[in-house]
């Protein structure tokens, strides 16, 4: 098992809510002083647009949607709860794993978000859709859950640059959805007895319903890294130069369900090729040169034996090998059992935009946005806030023999949310930093990133 180092909670028992300022200079660790060709820390809160597509790019020709759900439905439990509402979207049967989010804007990003696939996403926040769908704003190509459940989904939006409502993003996706339903029991439900299966659809095809609910399986057990990540590798900006004309260090992002807003910072100060998760490290640092490896975010059990396994063990050649190291959510799920660390499934998760994390070496405090179902278990007190069924991974050895300290925390439930690899420039965080939709309280940790890979070019160990 990895060494562990480790703070005290009571250390922590008041911790300091910095400014803006004061937190990005924290999370920099003091490198950005000494590197002056990266651009103004504001410029990444806009970033660049990438020339990839996006989910909403099918809404301009709105005549040939497929045809609208409608009418009552009902959605069902595997625990045998029954909550009515009406259906919209497309006109099919939900169904996956129950979770919500607590977002109060930022539909379109989370709808497209593919660490949502295999589930059936409930808003809190009771009117989506208010602002309709733009262009350019998705997280991917594609909308990922299974099945969407709102309070009341807006059939006409008011913003100027909308191109559709939701209801169209739903049908041009093939995903279906209900609405008009008690979405604060459903989250009150998953809150107190954790995530469950579920399926819904026409009221009047219930029993059908029933039947497939009893053979319904959890998505975990599928290869969702497969599902949701690109094949063959793509190079975003070959050749991209900084301000001062310096070119900038290439960067291997390993792709477990990259969001797109997370290529977009990367972008801004890195040399991308984005990599599908399977990608031999070898080939990597030969045909590619790369000077740093990312791994993102991605749905599913990071302990799957599949894909999620394959980038495991390319994060673990590349902290071998002394490689700058960055992941995040799946990828810091990874780390972690790369380390020497159990994962664990969550009760109901952390999903939203207004999750607490506190820096234990300096004390601050920053919000973030989250969307993740499993954790790293925590290395004293072990599993927190885990799910009934106690699904854990099986414990696993230190692939890259390098101790670990868990930099971290939820200032909620004490759940691990980062970890520092002791003596390598490689760090993991479970939150997003991208922050689409959410916060922008962590979004230097890209240049902190950047730094180290300076620092690691420059000889400087």
């Amino acid at each position: 098992m990895a060494k562990l180092h480790w703070m005290k909670s009571q250390d922590i028992a008041h911790p300091i809510i910095m400014g803006g300022l004061l937190r990005q200079n924290s999370m920099l660790g003091g490198g950005i002083a000494n590197t002056r060709s990266l651009p103004a820390t504001h410029r990444l809160y806009n970033p660049s647009a990438l020339n990839i597509p996006d989910a909403a790019d099918g809404l301009s020709d709105a005549a040939n949607l497929p045809s609208a759900a409608s009418g009552p439905g009902v959605l069902l439990t595997a625990d045998g709860g029954r909550y009515p509402g009406d259906l919209f979207g497309a006109d099919a049967i939900g169904s996956g794993e129950l979770v919500f989010t607590t977002g109060m804007m930022g539909y379109q990003e989370s709808l497209t978000d593919p660490s949502f696939a295999g589930q059936v996403l409930t808003f809190t926040y009771p009117l989506i859709g208010n602002y309709g769908v733009h262009k350019g704003a998705s997280e991917s190509a594609n909308v990922w859950p299974k099945g969407v459940v709102v309070r009341h989904a807006m059939h006409q939006p008011d913003h100027r640059s909308s191109i559709g409502t939701v209801d169209e993003f739903l049908r041009l996706h093939g995903v279906p959805g209900i609405h008009n339903i008690d979405t604060r029991a459903i989250t009150r439900r998953v809150r107190e007895l954790g995530t469950v299966l579920c399926v819904f659809g026409p009221l009047e095809r219930e029993d059908e319903m029933k039947a497939q609910l009893s053979t319904l399986t959890s998505p975990e057990l599928e290869d969702l890294v497969d599902e949701v990540s690109i094949d063959e590798p793509l190079e975003l900006n070959p050749g991209s130069t900084d301000e001062l004309g310096a070119s900038k260090p290439r960067l291997g992002v390993l792709d477990c369900g990259v969001k797109h807003n997370i290529l977009r910072h990367l972008c801004m100060v890195f040399d991308v090729v984005w990599c599908p998760p399977d990608i031999d490290y070898d080939r990597l640092r030969k045909e590619y040169a790369i000077d740093a490896l990312f791994c993102s975010n991605g749905p599913g059990d990071p302990a799957h034996p599949g894909k999620a396994t394959a980038a495991r063990n390319t994060l673990a050649r590349a902290v071998q090998d002394g490689l700058p190291v960055m992941g995040i959510c799946l990828g810091h799920q990874l780390m972690g059992l790369a380390s020497g660390l159990q994962t664990y499934k969550m009760r109901y998760g952390h999903r939203g935009a207004n999750q607490p994390v506190v820096d234990l070496h300096d004390r601050t405090v920053s919000i973030t946005s989250q969307n993740h179902g499993f954790a790293v278990a925590h290395p004293i007190d072990g599993m927190l806030a885990a799910h009934p069924t106690g699904a854990t991974s099986p414990p696993v050895s230190n692939q890259h023999g390098s101790e670990v300290e868990v930099r971290y925390i939820n200032a909620n439930d004490g759940t691990v949310e980062g970890l520092d690899v002791i003596g390598k420039p490689c760090f993991t965080v479970q939150f997003h930093p991208e922050a689409c939709p959410g916060p922008h309280d962590a979004a230097p940790l890209f240049l902190r990133f950047r730094a180290m890979v300076d620092a690691h070019m420059g000889g400087e160990h």
